[in-house]
């Protein structure tokens, strides 16, 4: 797929296009000349008087004519006679219209080298992910994808940019240095060779020198990527760097990188402008031999003043495209070592075919066993993890693979879901190697799910389905839109596929779907499957949505929260929840949210604490607020700092402390200080944080007995004053609580509340919930509602849920579509075994319900769950030591009874 050079590999990718420029180029050279040219005709035309010797002398300007064979000369424009003052302006007319057409010629030049840069760049980091998609999966275990990602976002950039140069600025450049160089010969022979003689010195010297600039280059890329890897690894490891108490080791490693690439970027820098200093004086001594020796001629008549100053605007010309033409060639250089690093990280053995990956629609099942013959598993250390293994998985049936931790167990599972490829031997389907066939057909007939658990940055959606993107829809007959044809075009002359990622790649039919709804119905079943349901609740309810986009929804979320506070009323339980009342101080929020009576919306430039006091400062002035809140934030940072102060960062109080952190206490210590008199006087944005302070305060939580019964109704009569002071441009910000109206800014729980949950109660939060879903499930909206939940953000690799989610997650994406063979290796190991059997039951009965039963392997960490196993492979040291069913190798007394009974 890649040349060995990059400017072969450009030429056999760009060749007409560069050819196209090449003469457009070429055509160019026709107004560049005449540039030169015209300066010299106005010069000894109309201001020296040459053929304008008397007042009333003309000259005809513009006449075309062509010579003919003989004497004849066919004319094809008279001209226009024109005397020497309108001659003078006629000639400097088409002097500015030759600067405009080269100006043009270089705007067209330039733009298309970019477009064919661009093409290129795209082509070329299409090609490394598409190698990456190909490396066997022994690979992996040797790169870093900080390195990976580095290299094809950030090395291969300069490639792009060299693509329209590579033919294109030696043909430009070297034309314009020619043309300039020829017009100085035809002026003078002497000036001519010694412009010549002084280029020719350029040549040789400069880039022999910029060598050295090369070497140190090579270095500082590597280094660079060496750093980027390395900063990659301290992310992924965060956690084992805390738990050794190795933070000040990893600063002095990257200190050490980062002087590395100090000392070469200042050696780079030195060499750089000492090659600049002299490449700058051999340009500035051609204007002093022009100046001096070229006046000499001047004076002495052998030279006119027309043709000095033609001669030194030619050179003028001359020095820009011979400097740009050295820097061409270091570039080329510089982009060809990178070119060859780059596609020597990608050269790897033992790639993937490419036609096995070939999309395909639909895919024929795989309805023949599964067989490992003589399988060995070694890695490059030599390690053998799986030893000369033979067995056969039948259709339909369910084997259970258990071992301790390093038994092979694992491996042996990989070993099917082709995660690890054999050492020695080969696993088959049918007489066919697994390994040779379209991934069409494994990757849809064999679903993996592993206790890693990697999810995918984007929506639960989003990750639920990744499994049934497998190929782009059939095109659905209708044209495409006039941007979309400009994408499909450019994606081909890239030599990128004009797949369209934002089109349904879901097959319904292959899933027995009726469509999008029929889906979500289908993932709601699968994540009940896998014990999901719960942590859908309440990840919906903790969810945000749009009435607008919502509008059914959030009118029945209104109606229900009425439901729900008779409902609670008529079993006694009304004071579960303390509800926002305009007139009513509500304990249970915070000071802020009682001030507003409202929320502010997301991304709104006033969730800074700080900005928003800004905003309030002057209104809560006016209301003889701001003082009393500062005196709150003091002896709220008082008694936190007097509580807190002593005990560890980890500990459990500070997880009610909502408005101050353990890395805060420092600094309002000093705070304190100032308003203690000790310490200085207290600025205006100390004032503001201690506002700020006292803004999250909620007295049933953190009890420090500041709110009185005058200080509640005074911020309950701030409300009104608030509401009719907010100017107009902020009102979209702040929405204010409406009993009759969904708030957008709130989660579906605080909506349906419409109050806050009080604390006096043990497990009022667990009635609240239990009564709010029973509602849901009772109106009707319960499906739809954790409907919404699939829209949940996973965060990076699935971080934002807890490691039971992640792999709960995977479980369920592999359970979603039909498979032939379901492979899972320990999947479940964050939960307890109670869970673990569970689900484990649940997802057996699921598959063994199914319209054609697959065949299921589960590597097990808890034996005893292998008694829902049609058959039991038990592993120990790398060999498959025993396999049977449940109840025989209970009877033998082997390793598997062994197992049991410890």
């Amino acid at each position: 797929m890649f040349n060995a050079s990059l400017s072969r590999y450009i030429w056999e990718h760009t060749r007409r296009q560069q050819l196209w420029i090449l003469a457009i180029v070429a055509l160019s050279m026709i107004p560049y000349y005449m540039a030169f040219s015209l300066p010299k005709t106005i010069v000894n035309g109309p201001i020296q008087g040459d053929g304008f010797e008397t007042a009333d002398a003309t000259q005809t300007f513009l006449r075309i004519a062509l010579p003919l064979p003989g004497a004849d000369v066919l004319v094809l424009f008279q001209g226009i006679t024109l005397d020497r003052v309108h001659m003078l302006f006629a000639l400097s007319g088409v002097f500015l219209l030759l600067v405009i057409v080269n100006g043009l010629f270089k705007f067209y030049i330039n733009a298309y080298k970019g477009k064919l840069g661009e093409r290129l760049l795209r082509r070329i980091r299409y090609a490394l992910v598409d190698h990456v998609l190909r490396f066997p999966p022994a690979t992996f275990k040797f790169l870093k994808s900080p390195e990976i990602a580095s290299m094809i976002k950030d090395e291969v950039e300069p490639m792009g940019g060299f693509t329209g140069d590579a033919f294109v600025s030696p043909a430009l450049l070297g034309g314009q240095a020619l043309t300039a160089l020829a017009f100085i010969f035809a002026q003078n022979l002497m000036l001519g060779g010694i412009t010549a003689a002084l280029i020719g010195a350029q040549i040789l010297i400069i880039p022999r020198m910029r060598r050295r600039l090369l070497v140190l280059g090579r270095e500082r890329q590597l280094t660079a990527r060496q750093l980027s890897g390395r900063v990659g690894e301290i992310v992924e490891s965060i956690g084992t760097i805390h738990a050794n108490d190795t933070t000040n080791f990893e600063r002095a490693d990257i200190s050490a990188r980062l002087g590395r690439i100090f000392t070469i970027r200042y050696d780079i820098y030195q060499w750089k402008f000492l090659v600049k200093f002299i490449n700058n004086f051999l340009a500035s001594l051609a204007p002093f031999i022009f100046y001096s020796l070229g006046g000499y001629l001047a004076l002495t008549g052998h030279l006119d003043i027309g043709q000095l100053v033609a001669v030194i605007g030619a050179y003028s010309n001359l020095p820009g495209p011979m400097k740009e033409l050295i820097d061409w060639d270091q570039n080329r250089q510089d982009v060809e070592i990178k070119y060859q690093q780059v596609i020597g990280q990608f050269a790897v053995d033992n790639m993937i075919a490419s036609d096995l990956h070939t999309a395909r629609r639909t895919a024929e099942p795989l309805d023949t066993p599964l067989a490992a013959i003589g399988v060995r598993v070694m890695d490059d250390g030599g390690v053998v993890s799986l030893d000369h293994t033979d067995f056969t998985l039948e259709p339909g049936e369910a084997l259970a693979a258990i071992g301790p931790a390093g038994s092979g167990s694992e491996t042996f599972a990989e070993l099917f879901a082709r995660q690890v490829w054999p050492s020695s031997g080969r696993i088959v389907a049918g007489q066919s190697n697994i390994l040779a066939l379209p991934e069409a057909v494994t990757g849809r007939s064999i679903s993996y799910a592993g206790g890693d658990a990697v999810l995918l940055s984007g929506s639960l959606l989003d990750n639920l389905t990744y499994g049934l993107r497998n190929s782009p829809p059939d095109p659905d007959g209708r044209a495409p839109s006039p941007s979309r044809r400009w994408q499909l075009q450019e994606a081909r002359r890239s030599g990128n596929p004009d797949y369209d990622r934002d089109a349904d790649w879901i097959d319904y039919d292959a899933l027995d779907l009726t469509g999008p709804e029929s889906l979500t119905r289908h993932l709601l079943e699968v994540l009940d499957c896998v014990d999901m349901t719960r942590d859908m609740q309440d990840l919906a309810l903790n969810s945000t949505v749009s009435e607008r986009d919502y509008p059914d929804l959030a009118g029945r979320i209104v109606a229900i929260r009425g439901q729900l506070r008779t409902e609670l009323e008529q079993g006694g339980l009304a004071e579960l929840i303390v509800p926002f009342a305009i007139e009513a101080y509500n304990t249970e929020a915070t000071i802020l949210e009682n001030l507003l009576f409202g929320r502010l919306r997301p991304n709104s430039a006033l969730l800074d604490p700080s900005e928003r006091t800004a905003f309030f400062r002057r209104l809560l002035q006016q209301a003889g607020l701001y003082d009393r809140l500062c005196d709150a934030g003091v002896e709220i940072a008082r008694n936190v700092i007097g509580l807190f102060a002593d005990l560890p960062p980890d500990h459990p109080f500070f997880r009610q402390m909502t408005f101050m952190s353990p890395d805060d206490i420092p600094t309002y210590q000093a705070l304190l200080l100032k308003f203690d008199k000790s310490g200085g006087v207290p600025t205006e944005q100390d004032r503001t944080m201690m506002v700020g302070l006292a803004f999250e305060y909620i007295e049933p939580r953190h009890r420090f007995g500041l709110l009185d019964t005058d200080l509640m109704a005074e911020i309950v009569a701030f409300r009104r004053f608030f509401h009719n002071a907010i100017p107009d441009h902020l009102r979209p910000v702040i929405e204010i609580y409406d009993a009759g109206r969904f708030t957008d800014s709130a989660t579906l729980m605080d909506n349906i509340l419409f109050g806050r949950v009080s604390q006096k109660y043990r497990d009022g939060a667990d009635q609240v919930r239990s009564a709010i879903l029973d509602l849901l499930q009772r109106q009707g909206v319960f499906a739809e509602v954790l409907t919404i939940g699939l829209g949940f953000d996973v965060g990076t690799g699935g971080r934002r849920l807890s490691a039971g989610q992640r792999q709960k997650v995977a479980l369920a994406r592999a359970l979603v579509r039909p498979s032939d063979y379901y492979i899972f290796n320990r999947p479940l190991t964050a939960l307890d075994n109670r869970s673990q059997d569970l689900v484990l039951t649940r997802v057996l009965s699921r598959l063994r319900n199914a319209d054609r039963a697959p065949a299921v392997l589960w590597t097990l960490s808890n034996p005893q769950m292998a008694r829902h196993f049609d058959r039991i492979a038990v592993f120990e040291a790398g060999k498959l030591v025993e396999v049977g069913t449940p109840t025989a190798l209970e009877e033998s007394n082997g390793i598997f009874s062994d197992m049991i009974a410890s």
